[in-house]
């Protein structure tokens, strides 16, 4: 049963929210019925949000996916557990949580101040750890750890490559690759040469660079085991000259990318390309990136990089700053209770 320190009057609470699908001013910031736990949920109080491109590809439409009108936008949440619905044991009223999976396939988003989530996408938060911070890291990290784990087949001793370093999955991927034993060669623009290295890059080229194929060539004599490309960019064309034989590349950004795909070397080296997006990931696979996450999160190796904390009502600025790339480097996190 909900406490009723969850109820507004009337049994509403704020949302960001779309009534359909479109540009970010169809974002509203209003009322919106308390939602309720079903069979296996449970309500959590919001204490803080990320704003991710994927959420912005959901709201427009450009990622095709169930949405149930009016539509709480948002995938990430860092909160505590205030109601079960039936059938939930794992969970106690006043667990600090998290959740990286909600807003999608019929889901409702994060992006209020109480959130429905099944427990089986709901894991417990570390002691601790700030919950900005802790919510501007789980999807990047979580993004980056199926990327190199389950899709890339990461071994210890692998040559990682990780284009686009200094982004937020690019960031995660460093770090989860070195802690993994993987050699990782980065990419990243002049200026974060330094803090790429810092997290656990051997070797960072500048994307910039008009030598950089020939620097990146000389740095993985033996070829490249695993790329990531979190850039979005997509040469494929110096990713394969890179690749080992058997190597994975793993295509999991640039959703209007077009690249010219050389297939003579794609298939005499037995290199894959896979198609990786953390929407469609499993409970397990979701579950298993949480406990690394969590771990690392613990041991004060993993970290979003610079934050803009912003009220909950300021949603749709804060996807249009997304969509126009004028945040790169930074995660905007939304917090319920600055409105």
């Amino acid at each position: 049963m909900l406490g009723s320190a969850v109820w507004r009057e009337g049994g509403r609470v704020r949302a960001a929210f779309i009534e359909r699908r479109g540009p970010a001013d169809e974002i509203r910031y209003g009322d919106l019925p308390v939602p309720e736990p079903g069979p296996g949920d449970l309500l959590v109080r919001v204490e803080a949000v990320a704003v991710n491109p994927v959420d912005t590809f959901v709201r427009s439409g450009a990622y095709p996916t169930p949405l149930p009108f009016p539509f709480v936008v948002g995938r990430d949440l860092v909160g505590t557990v205030v109601a079960s619905g039936p059938g939930v044991s794992s969970f106690r009223i006043g667990d600090r949580v998290w959740s990286n999976s909600l807003g999608h396939d019929g889901r409702q988003g994060a992006a209020a101040e109480y959130a429905v989530v099944g427990a089986d996408r709901l894991y417990r938060a570390p002691a601790g750890v700030d919950p900005v911070a802790l919510v501007a890291v789980v999807h990047p990290a979580a993004t980056a750890y199926l990327a190199l784990h389950v899709h890339g087949d990461m071994r210890s001793g692998d040559t990682v490559l990780v284009a686009g370093a200094a982004g937020h999955v690019g960031r995660a991927a460093t770090v989860l690759a070195d802690c993994a034993g993987a050699r990782v060669v980065a990419t990243a623009g002049g200026g974060d040469v330094d803090a790429c290295r810092e997290l656990g890059a051997d070797i960072v080229a500048d994307y910039r660079d008009p030598d950089v194929a020939r620097t990146l060539a000389e740095a993985v004599p033996d070829g490249v085991d695993v790329h990531l490309d979190t850039s979005g960019r997509h040469d494929l064309a110096r990713a394969l000259a890179l690749m080992a034989c058997r190597g994975r590349i793993v295509a999991m950004a640039g959703i209007n990318a077009r690249p010219v795909l050389p297939v003579g070397p794609l298939y005499t080296r037995d290199i894959r390309i896979v198609g990786f997006a953390i929407s469609n990931a499993s409970v397990s696979d979701l579950a298993s990136a949480a406990r690394r996450v969590n771990q690392l999160v613990a041991e004060g190796v993993l970290d979003a990089g610079p934050i803009e904390v912003l009220p909950l009502s300021d949603a749709a600025t804060a996807h249009l700053r997304v969509e126009r790339g004028e945040v790169r480097g930074v995660r905007l996190v939304l917090v319920p209770s600055l409105d």
